[in-house]
Order: C-alpha cells, then structure tokens, then sequence
C-alpha cells in the first residue's frame, strides 16, 4: 500500500463489475487503478469508462505498480484460478457470491490464501444494511424469544433471453447452479447470518419456466437449524411479474416477529414493545414498495450495498483483524446450497450438514 490508500484492481468487465467499480470510486481512502478482462475489446471500454488502466493478460494485471487489493468479478466457475494467482503475486482479495461453485473448490481458495498470508473476502452486501443492524440486534438481545421458525423467500423472474446471453448461464460447472446459488445467495446467506448454521435439510427442485438449462429455476427446501427452529427457503427464476417480487426472511418466535422485504420492515412485532419501535417503522418500515432489488431486473440493485460491505473489508485490512464476511463466512451459504441440490437430486432425501 503507497500513500495510506488502497490500490484496487478488478477481475472482469461484466455487469456485476460496474457494480463494484461505482462502489470504490465513492469510497475514501482506495483508488480503483485497473480492470483485467479476457477481450482486449471489453478492457478497453471498461477502463475508459473508469479512467483506469486496462489489461487482457491477468499476470500483466497482476503486476500492475501498487496493486494491493483484486476484486474478483469473473464466471463463478473460474474464480479459484484468478484467486489463486492473485494470492500467490501477494494481492488482498474480495470474491463476488459464490466464492465459487463447490465447498471443495472454496477449501482451496482458502488454503491458497491463508498460505501467502493474503486476506479473502466474500460479497454479501444485505447484511450491510441499517435495518439488518436492527433485526440482528433484536435476535441477539432476545426480543423474539424463542425462534421457532425462519424463512426465506426469493420468487424471482429472469428470461430465457438472460439465460441463453452467455455461455455459462446455466451451467453446473460454470454457474454452480441456477436460482439458488446465483439469485437466492444472498437472501440464503442473510438468512444463515441471522438464524446461525443447519443442521439437516430436505428439498425439491426442478426446471419449470425455462429451456434447455443444467440448472433449477425453482427449488424449495426445509431446513432443521441447529439451534431446534424449523425454516423454508424458496427460491425461484420463474416467477413472472413485471416489477419483481423483493426478497424477504421472516423470523417468528414466541415473543416476537419481524419481516424483512429487501431492506424494510413489513412485520416489527413484540410482545415487549419498546419506545424506539415506532422510530423503527417509521424510518425503515415497508411504504408501498412493490418492486424489490433485482428481482426482474439484475441491474436494479444499489450499488452503496457493495459500498459497505468494501469499507467493512478496508477497514478489516487496516485494523488487521478478520472482515464480517471473510472467506469461512462466505463458504456457509454454498454449502447450504450444496446440500439442498444433494436432497433433490435425492428427491427429499434428507441431508445432514456436517
């Protein structure tokens, strides 16, 4: 690190990309110094767009002067590669969800990077929000009481169109998986983050809407937490509406619920009611919203979610300590996932979570 700022480079120019670029060109402290994508075309357009320099070759990348931090941006199924070489030029790294497409591939990225001392940082922006802050907090001082059940839903629409737009989409070994591990990660995780870890699930998937896909479009699962609640995850690409169903977790106890819809409350309910309740709603409750953040459309998401969740990661680098959402974190969700596909490739057969 030069200057006491944070040199960032990112790995592809894709949609997601943009994203993270937006999100470090607001931020205090770092400075966005390049962009390394496989066409020479895309490079260039990204790194004009950014004023930053652009790379097709990735080890030229690498070596890019005071290059400190990579963002990985890349088809899921390709990330412990770019990981790898990264942590090995001595580079901090931020992986967008999943870390990558099996526990086993995860396992190796970590291992990679605790062995060149280099720091590893999954991207799970909801869990960066104010009104996530307060569900948590609520759950840890006890105001729901005994949690019984939780549930998380994700009944998404994308198109065939959207699927058949690049090679990858679709696919088992490049995508991981279909509206679970792509779309309904991050609700899964922020459920997991929330609730604590599984204990057993139970699950069925299938391929509905959609044509000529490796992957689920529609996939429901039980879940057994370990701490004895029960819970549903539903999650789905082939629900139809022109705005978009948001993403929402429910947990209910037997002194309290709450429901969040993306980052409002439509449900704020205790027994026990505070004077700050009322505060609650009125700044983060559910007003009319109908649409939810990404639900039909994958660019309509805020990129100040990527935001926090980066400064988390900055500020982890500075202090020396572990980010929120470090690489152990970030593999939870995928091998929740990676469970769910084992039972309803099984047809429900039930699956413990070791």
């Amino acid at each position: 690190m030069s200057d006491n700022r944070y040199k960032f480079g990112i790995v592809g120019a894709g949609m997601i990309a943009e994203f993270h670029a937006r999100a470090i060109q607001s931020m205090k402290g770092v400075e966005l110094v390049a962009v390394y994508a496989r066409r020479k075309e895309q490079a260039k357009e990204f790194s004009e767009r950014y004023g930053v320099h652009g790379y097709s070759d990735y080890r030229n990348f690498l070596k890019h002067q005071g290059l400190d931090v990579v963002t990985i941006c890349s088809v899921s199924g390709v990330h412990l590669d770019h990981v790898s070489l990264a942590a090995k030029s001595g580079k901090h790294i931020i992986c967008e969800k999943p870390l990558e497409v099996t526990t086993e591939r995860i396992d190796q990225m970590m291992a990679v990077c605790k062995e060149n001392r280099v720091s590893l940082a999954g991207i799970f922006p909801r869990r960066f929000n104010d009104s996530t802050r307060l569900f948590k907090k609520a759950i840890l001082e006890g105001r729901l009481g005994k949690i019984v059940l939780a549930d998380a839903s994700i009944k998404w629409w994308r198109t065939q169109e959207y699927y058949e737009s690049s090679a990858w989409r679709g696919t088992m070994k490049w995508d991981g998986g279909g509206a679970l591990m792509n779309q309904g990660i991050h609700t899964i995780d922020l459920l997991l983050y929330l609730m604590g870890e599984v204990r057993s699930v139970c699950a069925y998937s299938g391929l509905l809407a959609h044509e000529g896909l490796e992957v689920e479009d529609i996939a429901v699962a039980i879940l057994e937490f370990k701490n004895g609640a029960k819970g549903v995850i539903q999650g789905s690409t082939a629900c139809y509406s022109k705005e978009g169903h948001p993403a929402s977790v429910q947990i209910c106890g037997d002194s309290g619920s709450v429901t969040m819809v993306d980052d409002k409350f439509s449900v704020w309910d205790f027994k026990d009611e505070s004077i700050a309740d009322k505060e609650v709603l009125l700044k983060y409750g559910l007003k009319g919203i109908s649409g939810g953040a990404g639900a039909a459309d994958p660019l309509a998401i805020d990129y100040l979610w990527h935001q926090r969740n980066f400064e988390d990661i900055v500020n982890a680098l500075r202090e020396g300590k572990k980010p929120l959402v470090d690489g152990a974190e970030a593999r939870k969700s995928v091998a929740l996932i990676r469970a769910i596909y084992e039972s309803a490739n099984g047809r429900g057969k039930r699956i413990v979570l070791s």
